[in-house]
């Protein structure tokens, strides 16, 4: 019987002390407007990629990244305009994967600066990941970028997948949701 207050102690005072915002969560229909696709073919390669919801109302990013024609990655990106992230610590990501390395990426209106961070998959299984905005570093083209400032968590408006860093070949990644977690 001790042991169940405990844990409704530990419940209660979690739930205190964080505030979840759904960025991407498909099962109640929230971040599923507002995405677009972006692909080497912008630089005159030849990746491609897609975006959907599948039977299990999960979202789907999925495609090929090519080399050719130093090509090398595909993007998706979500706008999420009225969403305020001030006082976000971290996020918590719940993926399927195929075993490739992709980046979560956040961005401010109109800047070219990007702000991302790496994120393993595993192949076929769900798994629940956190991200930290710590581990976020500024990146711009694909490259670390010194003269850009830290990340101002409150200035993101949107978020994104991608994949690069020469990961030929076909990929798929299935996201249930990302959910973003404030300290209050």
């Amino acid at each position: 019987m001790n042991n169940y207050f405990i844990y409704v102690f530990i419940f209660f005072s979690l739930s205190l002390c964080c505030q979840e915002i759904d960025l991407i969560n498909t099962q109640k229909e929230i971040g599923i407007k507002n995405w677009r696709i972006v692909n080497d073919n912008v630089m005159g390669g030849v990746s491609n990629s897609n975006l959907y919801i599948n039977n299990e109302k999960n979202l789907i990013f999925s495609g090929e990244v090519s080399l050719d024609y130093n090509g090398g990655f595909a993007s998706c990106r979500h706008n999420f305009e009225s969403t305020n992230l001030k006082g976000v610590r971290y996020f918590k990501l719940r993926i399927k994967g195929d075993g490739k390395t992709y980046k979560l990426r956040l961005n401010q209106s109109n800047r070219s600066v990007n702000y991302s961070t790496n994120f393993k998959t595993k192949k076929d299984t769900w798994t629940d990941i956190e991200i930290s905005i710590n581990d976020f570093i500024p990146t711009f083209m694909g490259y670390y970028s010194r003269s850009s400032p830290k990340i101002k968590i409150e200035k993101m408006k949107s978020i994104g997948f991608l994949i690069s860093d020469k990961q030929e070949g076909k990929f798929n990644l299935e996201i249930m949701y990302v959910k973003a977690f404030k300290q209050i």
